[in-house]
């Protein structure tokens, strides 16, 4: 492939873009009219409108995005991730045109996109399963009993989509009926699917991906894992590599699983395979993402590796060009989802202007985003401004690192998730490692930030009265302020 197209925007597909760069190949953009403007589009060799802001008439619409392939002569696509990364449909259109995509084949798009039919497929490998049903169920009587067998708490989820959407928690069996009503309604509005599954509710666990990456050949190996407990609205906001509560034994164990589970379907490319891991560390199949995840930065800085490279290179249908027994752990890297959200406000969007936007430098830092100063965050799409990444030798560095880093990052104009960053790096369950996906709501309360804030004013107040007695004494030494200034207001909304 000498010309490829990026079906998507922002940080990701700069991200595909620079890669792509790399390895000599020629890059086309496609955007929408509210993203004429955006840094991927200036960032590629070419670049073809397709369409309004909205998503259902740009982004998603895979005939204009293979028109404008066709148009530019590219010879394959790259998804990214969202969008069309895991739609099978328009796999099968990428196809039929003559083109490449650059991820998996539809067929395993499309058991991999079902839970239900994900399941089975993972059970020819006997991948441990969390009790529940094994298909979907419509008759709420029948459902209604399984509930009962299963034991409550349990979990009732849609078997198409993702996201935390069509998902309810049932903790008595009163409350049975009204929940499923709920969550199929919600799995039909979102999905256009109502079906749903029941399994048991793990009441406190860690959710654990490993990513995997197969070739052409049967050659199918797992780059380790990604802890991404740290979540708010089932979603997650901040992931690390590796996890600090997997063994040795655990993670080859979970390894095997997820690449059984990629084996399953004949997956080709890079894939995640989700896990949640209980109070005993006994470890269940989740489900499995046919793309490039947010989070797989992590997973590069720990093994070297160029995700988005080796996906070409699969696509080009190259083998792999290194063995299991080849990939090392080194070091550590934890990743904040930098959203424009407002932490104090349950998390939601909160969109305007990068008035000031000054990322951080400096050792073990890596920042992926889509935005400079002065451009807006648009109300259509994903609410996410960038990827802020630390590395270091251990878990601790990496932890100061990202919290030195959030200081540096200043983003005047809109709110956004870095002061919650900051206080999960502090909070002791996260820095003992002792903490699952209710962090958020154990843990963090809006005045959490205000009290942070609070103590960065007394810390300016105290400066400057020191500065003052100082040239009161005649001491001309100065105190600079400048700092701390800085990173008190680079999260206030001017």
């Amino acid at each position: 492939m000498e010309k490829i197209l990026i079906a998507n925007r922002g940080e990701i597909a700069l991200r595909v873009m620079r890669s792509a760069r790399e390895m000599g190949i020629k890059t086309v953009a496609v955007f929408s009219e509210a993203d004429r403007n955006a840094l991927h589009v200036r960032y590629a060799d070419e670049a073809v409108c397709i369409g309004p802001a909205p998503s259902a008439q740009s982004y998603l619409s895979g005939e204009k995005i293979i028109n404008a392939c066709l148009k530019t002569g590219a010879q394959g696509i790259h998804p990214g991730y969202g969008f069309l990364s895991e739609n099978a449909a328009f796999a099968r259109q990428v196809k039929a045109a003559g083109l490449i995509l650059i991820g998996p084949s539809p067929e395993a798009m499309e058991i991999m996109g079902n839970k239900l039919s994900a399941k089975a497929a993972a059970l020819t490998y006997n991948i441990p399963m969390v009790p529940g049903t094994e298909e979907a169920v419509t008759d709420i009587d029948v459902a209604q009993h399984r509930a009962i067998e299963i034991g409550f708490p349990i979990l009732i989820k849609a078997a198409a989509g993702g996201g935390g959407k069509g998902m309810r928690i049932v903790e008595k069996a009163s409350d049975f009926i009204e929940q499923m009503d709920l969550a199929v309604s919600e799995a039909r509005s979102a999905f256009g699917d109502g079906s749903v599954f029941i399994e048991r509710y793990v009441s406190s666990p860690r959710h654990i991906e490993i990513q995997v990456l197969g070739d052409n050949y049967g050659n199918i190996v797992h780059l380790f894992e990604r802890d991404c407990s740290v979540q708010r609205r089932h979603q997650k906001v901040i992931e690390e590599a590796p996890s600090s509560v997997l063994s040795v034994e655990l993670r080859q164990k979970m390894g095997e699983s997820a690449v059984n589970a990629a084996r399953s379907c004949n997956y080709t490319g890079a894939g995640t395979v989700e896990f949640i891991l209980d109070e005993n560390l006994d470890f269940f199949f989740l489900e499995m993402n046919t793309r490039l995840q947010v989070e797989h930065p992590v997973t590069e800085m720990i093994t070297g590796i160029d995700l988005v490279k080796e996906q070409i290179r699969v696509a080009r249908g190259e083998p792999l060009s290194f063995t299991q027994s080849d990939l090392k752990i080194k070091g550590h890297s934890i990743e904040l989802r930098v959203y424009a959200e407002d932490p104090a406000n349950n998390f939601l969007p909160d969109i305007g202007n990068l008035q000031t936007y000054i990322i951080p430098k400096g050792p073990g830092i890596r920042v992926d985003d889509g935005f400079e100063q002065g451009m807006d965050i648009p109300i259509y799409y994903d609410p996410m401004i960038a990827k802020l990444v630390s590395y270091g030798k251990d878990r601790t560095e990496a932890i100061q690192r990202m919290i030195r880093a959030i200081d540096e990052y200043q983003i005047i104009g809109i709110q956004t998730t870095l002061a919650f960053g900051k206080f999960v790096m502090q909070h002791e369950a996260f820095v003992s490692g002792n903490f699952d996906t209710h962090f958020v709501s154990k843990y963090f309360l809006p005045e959490h930030l205000l009290i942070q804030e609070n103590e960065d004013e007394a810390m300016i107040a105290a400066l400057i009265g020191a500065a003052f007695i100082e040239s009161k004494n005649g001491n001309t030494k100065s105190i600079d302020i400048n700092p701390v200034l800085s990173q008190w207001k680079k999260n206030r909304k001017e």
